[in-house]
């Protein structure tokens, strides 16, 4: 059996558009064998997922995407492979819903100020369960008719730089891993070439990486172009880096993302599945 592997997905239970249930159902019309559900900042999602997954004889693969500082940027890492009950995550998952909470209430008071009212309550009541994101404030704006679409949410207000954006100081990229490690999992880079550092800072940003525990780097994504694939493939290998691959799907609306429709993984390079097997016997 020839194996489809896709390591980095969300449900709603983050920023994504279907339940995990929806999203394994599609993924395996899409022929992913083994998927993983990487949430932004919560496993609450892996339960249904594992669920769902066994009835559809794929492989879930238990994974969280965590947002983490480095050099006061912004970062993300992927723990796939993870014990979701492992108390040092499931502690830092605790601190993380904390923050995005404190987060929302200063973007609902940024929202005020220019008389759009009530965003916090709302965005709450929406999320329910699910780790609270920008995405659940830009469906607010449009639902509540200030904005002509979802984009324009993040263009006119959300985004880095407009009026009701908040930095956000997250966990150290480092004390992640170390949680990633503590759940058992493997610690993964996200979307590397999405930060635009320049080739000096990304060199400085994979040393810490490995220094802090990193073992793999996202080498084929969603939306990366050959120039893009063979520039991360070089990096994985300068650094020893496992590769992964990822489409980042959240919303079956966006056409230009689909689970599992991804260029091949050099086959000259370890793959970060090989490590997983590992860290699940």
């Amino acid at each position: 059996m020839i194996l489809k592997y896709d390591l980095h997905s969300h449900s709603n239970f983050s920023d994504g558009k279907l339940t995990p249930t929806q999203l394994f159902q599609r993924a395996k019309n899409q022929q992913v064998t083994a998927l993983a559900l990487t949430d932004h900042d919560t496993t609450a999602g892996l339960l249904e997922a594992q669920t769902i997954a066994k009835s559809l004889n794929m492989q879930c693969i238990n994974g969280i995407e965590i947002s983490t500082t480095w050099e006061k940027k912004c970062l993300h890492i992927l723990g796939l492979g993870i014990n979701p009950q492992a108390p040092a995550l499931v502690e830092g998952i605790a601190g993380l819903q904390s923050l995005r909470h404190e987060r929302a209430r200063k973007i609902a008071l940024k929202l005020a100020k220019q008389k759009i009212t009530g965003a916090y309550e709302q965005v709450v009541k929406n999320a329910g369960s699910s780790m609270i994101t920008r995405c659940h404030f830009a469906n607010f704006l449009l639902d509540a008719g200030h904005v002509p679409s979802f984009q324009k949410a993040f263009d006119n207000y959300l985004a880095q730089g407009k009026s009701a954006f908040v930095a956000t100081e997250w966990v150290e990229m480092a004390t992640a891993i170390n949680w990633i490690q503590q759940a058992g999992g493997i610690p993964v880079l996200a979307h590397p070439l999405r930060y635009k550092l320049t080739a000096s800072w990304m060199r400085k940003l994979l040393t810490a990486f490995k220094q802090a525990g990193g073992l793999g780097i996202e080498v084929v994504t969603g939306n990366n172009n050959a120039h893009e694939i063979h520039t991360s493939y070089e990096y994985a290998k300068k650094f020893a880096l496992a590769a992964s691959v990822g489409s980042d799907f959240h919303d079956p609306n966006n056409k230009w993302i689909e689970l599992g429709r991804l260029a091949p993984l050099p086959t000259d390079i370890p793959a970060v599945w090989n490590l997983l097997s590992v860290a699940e016997e």
